[in-house]
């Protein structure tokens, strides 16, 4: 054996070393990166948090100053209902769930088709506890 070897690590030390950089959820959510949708998506039959990225917010669930007879209470429940049926069609066991809606953001244009990515994780860096992130697929 070959004394200039480091010790071995304390058995309750990460595999992965220290953390050098943490971003917890309540960060996110007291920064605005992340919504909090919980009470609506209760009403849209979900169990757990469900939270969405200011990305998806801003684009897809905030109404365009042009745009007439929408709301936000209205878009936000037609992406939850569109990520409840996706949920519905993928294997048990799957965390991340790929779904897209329709959001008219013109009142000149159709409604345009939206690829949105859903993914089911710990509440928080300290909180096991599942929840969702509704996020652009880009987003992670």
């Amino acid at each position: 054996m070959n004394n200039d070897s480091p010790p071995p690590p304390p058995s309750d030390a990460s595999p992965f070393g220290n953390v050098i950089y943490a971003y917890t959820r309540k960060q996110a959510l007291a920064d605005g990166v992340q919504v909090d949708v919980t009470a609506m998506a209760k009403k849209a039959g979900f169990r757990i948090p469900v939270f969405i990225t200011d990305t998806v917010y801003n684009e897809y669930v905030k109404v365009p100053l042009d745009v007439e007879a929408q709301d936000e209470k209205g878009r936000l429940w037609d992406i939850l209902c569109a990520l409840e049926r996706a949920i519905k069609r993928v294997p048990f066991g799957i965390h991340e769930v790929h779904f897209h809606c329709y959001v008219c953001n013109s009142m000149t244009e159709p409604a345009n088709p939206v690829q949105l990515f859903a993914v089911c994780s710990a509440l928080d860096i300290d909180d096991p506890a599942s929840s969702i992130t509704i996020m652009l697929p880009i987003e992670d």
